[in-house]
């Protein structure tokens, strides 16, 4: 059964080319639709894991690629509760515990009074990140593969 073309249709997906040339004019692949609305400016898809980006924070990955020698001074703006908070979230919930023996389950048990602390502490310049736990794996050959587990924040009295 077709259905008429209405407005909340699906876009036409480009279909992969033939690879001899000779065919490819005979075979035409579909023209893929146009991008709706401002793309620049909309969250960007991570491949890798598939999270987003905020476009501010991927505006700045994107003038570091392409201008290796740009120092970057005023980079602190970007650090928010709201970031933090998706930082937190993307942390694996059962990962081993760092050197202050912080889970990610305690962490989360007072989580919006500990990220407001954190976002206080980077914004004044306190905070300072602590050394990461080596653990040692071992190896079906006997040797022992390091593997450093780090803390989730430094928690100052």
């Amino acid at each position: 059964m077709m259905n008429e073309r209405g407005e909340s249709d699906s876009a036409i997906v480009a279909g992969k080319p033939t690879n001899k040339a000779e065919r490819s004019a005979a075979e035409p692949v579909e023209r893929r639709a146009e991008a709706k609305g401002n793309v620049s400016q909309q969250s960007t898809g991570r491949a890798q894991n598939r999270v987003t980006v905020s476009p501010a924070l991927e505006r700045i990955r994107q003038v570091a690629k392409s201008r290796k020698k740009e120092k970057f001074t005023a980079l602190l703006h970007h650090i928010s509760i709201d970031l933090l908070d998706e930082a937190f979230s993307a942390l694996k919930e059962n990962a081993a515990a760092g050197v202050d023996g912080l889970t990610w389950w305690d962490y989360e048990q007072n989580l919006e009074r500990n990220l407001e602390d954190l976002h206080a502490g980077v914004h004044r310049g306190a905070y300072r990140a602590l050394p990461s736990r080596r653990v040692y794996i071992p190896k079906p050959d006997g040797r022992q593969r390091p593997l450093a587990v780090a803390a989730l924040e430094r928690h100052d009295a």
